[in-house]
Order: structure tokens, then C-alpha cells, then sequence
């Protein structure tokens, strides 16, 4: 009997991707994949686990579930993904209305599991499958607007930094088959996707654990030759940044020069405490190396105020980084001591301070980013257009400055319908609360 089934995305991206995997499941074996978990048989909800506060986010959610499920408008809810993973007898025993659990290894059971908690006699599946070998392909049905789409190109991660739990919830390193991937990226390109982003927790890895060679530029180069506009690249750790690879970003016309490269840091003892591999001077270098070879470059990183061996000293050294690299996009976080980390362990300063620090980096990062903003103005960029606004008046899409939810967009007007989803080129006129504006130019 086919049963309607909802999808309720939290997290990542590469967790949107399972999501869209897990819909094609359901489909494939006769369900009907619907928007709206009211009124629907089953509400999926895949949740990120990360931390604390994505976790809080997902029983949120759960929640919300629970009470359309005590109203009659939903029958069954189904937990899956990070949090499900990392916390599963938690919420077997907390959630009594959660109908389902199914780990990180276990996204293909999921018509399986709609099918047993719809079936009579109340059975409540949890499964928990190997994270280490578990299918990375397969079916999706896209969740993205038609213009842009993700493909990962592994799972997992062999980084280990001692403040984060992704091994475990995830497993080890394991790269994609790059013929693989072709077919897959092939089929986007096929269905009208303009922009392909490329994602895995640490994409410079790819294919070191296939044949102990870097493969991401020769993927890259197969990519290109794919009928897509834009290549998105997200994202990078410093070390791993081959001279093979800038030449490849910055040979092919359809890479965008945009590049996301989290450091967390710049303090070379907590870098070390942190297991980084990297130091302040060769992040320097790594930056200062990309910015000569790629005209135009925006880089994009992740900060972490308060890490343990952060102290007033640390602070200020980071916060004068930023401001000597003028990196023009960050997204800056408080630590969070996640359960089971080693750095959870280690002595830090309590969340208010790190909240603190975060603000205080917020407000460097502003200002590096009004720089950044008055120094384009006057220059005329190539524009995905994202639709309407409403509340601006005007258009509203991204050049290749601005990645998918993370960034801000560009705001423009134009003497005709441009449609979402096409290329047009703006001139960049002004700022608008900290996000640009322009006109369309024929």
C-alpha cells in the first residue's frame, strides 16, 4: 500500500543529500514523497547531530512532529541521520513518539522502515548499519531549485580535530569512484543544473584513500567538461591544497574563484592542541599562494571563538589575522565541548566568554566585508537570479562571490523579466545592510 511521506532536511548539505536519496527510496518503492508532513502517513526527520545546538534544533523539530502526530494529522514519525546516530538510546528512551530510529549507515533501510511502522502490531525499528561501508550513490530526487545542485564526493573524515565528532558519526575517509561521480554529475547536467557544488566534509582528500594520490584536480578537469556554467568548491582544508589544483582552479573558466577553507584558528599551540596539521604561516602562505595565482579570488573560511588554550592573547592574535588577510567571507562560531571530543576535555573559557569572542569577531568580519563591498562597486558581475523580492522590490540572485545560503546576495533591478535560474549581467551599484545592490546591463 502506498503511504505518503514527508522529509524534514536540518544540517548540512551533505545531509540534504541523503535526504534527496532517501526520497527517491521512498518513491521507487511506490510511496508518494509529499512537501508538508500534516496530513501525511510519516514524517522523516534527518537531523544533524554536529552540536549541542543542532541537536536542540532537531528535537525541535521532532517536537513539532509529535504534536501533528497528538492532533491526528500525522501516524508515524521516523528519526534519522547525525543525531540519531550519535544519540540513539536517547531518543528511543526520550522520545517515546518517535517511531523510528535509522543511523547514518542505514538511509537505504528507510522504505523498509516505512513500511514496518505503518504495518500492524506497532513495531518500532531502529537500525544501525556500518558506517564504514555503507552505499554513498544511488537514486536522488533533487530538493535545490532547478539552477544549482550538490555532489558529494565522499564520506566521512580522517582529520580527526579534537573538537569535533564527524569520524564517528560518519566513519573514516571514503572517496567516491570517479566514474562514479562523472555519471552522476552527468545526469544533473543533463537535467539543467547550472551550478554544480562539489562538497564532502574535506574534499581535498579525494582519492588519497583509493590509490594514495590526490585526484580532485583530474576530477575536476573531467567536471568541466560537463554542461554546467559554474563549478562551486566547498570545502577545503590548507594543507591539502596541491599546486595541481590552484593550476586547475585557475585554468578552468567554469571553476568559480571562490573557495571555502575552514582554519578554525590561527594561534599555532592551539592549532597543534586542536590536531590541525596546519600553522599560522602556512595557512599565510597557502592564502597569499591562491590569491597570486587566481585572479579575483574570494576565500571563505570558519572561525571558532574560545577554543581551549584561547586566552585574551590568542584572541587578539586572531582577530589581528583577520584583519592582515581580509578574508572576505567567514562564518564565525563559538566552542562547543561536544560530548566525547577530545577537547571537551581540556580546559576553555566558559560559553558567555566564547560568545563574547564570536561578537566581537562578527563585528572584525563586518568590517572587512563593507571593505570588500565598496571595492567592487562599479564592477559588473555575472549574476544567478534567484527570483523576486518581495520585500526589496527588486531582484534578488548571487555572482560567484556569493555561495548558496552561507553568503548574502546581490540585489538589482532590471528593465525586463529576468527569469530565476539565468545568467545576467549587473552592475554593482551600492550596499544595502551590508549585502550589494546594482542594475542589469544588456
Amino acid at each position: 500500500m502506498p503511504y505518503n511521506v514527508s522529509f524534514i532536511p536540518l544540517g548540512c548539505a551533505k545531509n540534504q543529500v541523503n535526504c534527496e536519496q532517501m526520497m527517491a527510496t521512498v518513491q521507487h518503492a511506490g510511496h508518494n514523497v509529499v512537501l508538508s508532513p500534516e496530513g501525511a502517513d510519516v514524517a522523516v526527520v534527518n537531523t544533524c547531530g554536529f552540536l549541542a545546538s543542532a541537536c536542540e534544533e532537531a528535537i525541535d523539530n521532532i517536537l513539532e512532529m509529535a504534536e501533528l502526530k497528538k492532533e491526528g494529522k500525522l501516524k508515524k514519525i521516523i528519526v534519522t541521520g547525525c543525531m540519531a546516530q550519535r544519540y540513539k538510546d536517547d531518543v528511543l528512551h526520550e522520545l517515546p513518539e518517535v517511531d523510528a530510529v535509522l543511523g547514518t549507515g542505514s538511509y537505504g533501510e528507510i522504505a523498509r522502515a516505512v513500511d514496518e511502522v505503518m504495518a500492524p502490531g506497532g513495531l518500532r525499528p531502529c537500525y544501525m548499519g556500518d558506517i564504514q561501508n555503507c552505499v554513498q550513490g544511488g537514486a536522488r530526487i533533487l530538493s535545490t531549485p532547478s539552477w544549482y545542485a550538490y555532489l558529494r564526493i565522499a564520506e566521512g573524515c580522517d582529520n580527526c580535530c579534537a573538537y569535533c565528532v564527524i569520524p564517528r558519526l560518519r566513519g573514516h575517509y571514503r572517496s567516491r569512484p570517479m566514474n562514479e561521480l562523472l555519471d552522476e554529475a552527468s545526469e544533473l547536467a543533463s537535467a539543467g543544473v547550472k551550478e554544480l557544488i562539489v562538497i564532502a566534509q574535506d574534499i581535498t582528500r579525494y582519492g588519497t584513500d583509493l590509490n594514495g594520490k590526490h585526484q580532485l584536480a583530474a576530477l575536476l578537469r573531467e567536471l568541466c567538461k560537463l554542461d554546467f556554467h559554474w563549478i562551486r568548491l566547498h570545502y577545503l582544508y590548507p594543507d591539502d591544497i596541491t599546486d595541481e589544483l590552484i593550476d586547475t582552479i585557475a585554468q578552468e573558466e567554469k571553476i568559480v574563484p571562490y573557495l571555502d577553507i575552514p582554519i578554525q584558528h590561527c594561534n599555532d599551540d592551539i592549532l597543534k592542541a586542536m590536531n590541525r596539521r596546519d600553522t599560522k604561516e602556512s595557512i599565510r602562505k597557502v592564502f597569499h599562494d591562491l590569491r597570486a595565482r587566481i585572479p579575483g579570488l574570494v576565500l571563505r573560511t570558519s572561525i571558532i571563538a574560545g577554543l581551549p588554550g584561547e586566552g585574551e592573547k590568542e584572541f587578539e592574535e586572531l582577530c589581528d589575522f583577520l584583519r592582515e588577510e581580509k578574508i572576505e567571507r567567514a562564518g564565525v562560531f563559538p566552542f562547543s565541548p561536544e560530548e566525547g571530543t577530545k577537547a571537551a576535555t581540556m580546559e576553555h573559557v566558559p560559553m558567555e566568554e566564547a560568545q563574547r569572542r564570536t561578537e566581537l569577531l562578527v563585528d572584525v568580519q563586518s568590517d572587512i566585508i563593507d571593505e570588500y563591498n565598496e571595492s567592487v562597486l562599479g564592477d559588473v558581475r555575472e549574476v544567478l537570479c534567484e527570483g523576486w523580492s518581495e520585500e526589496a522590490q527588486s531582484f534578488v540572485g548571487r555572482s560567484y562571490a556569493e555561495s548558496v545560503d552561507i553568503d548574502g546576495k546581490i540585489y538589482f533591478s532590471a528593465e525586463r523579466d529576468i527569469m530565476a535560474g539565468e545568467f545576467v549581467n549587473v552592475r554593482l551599484t551600492g550596499t544595502m545592510d551590508g549585502e550589494l545592490t546594482g542594475e542589469a546591463v544588456e
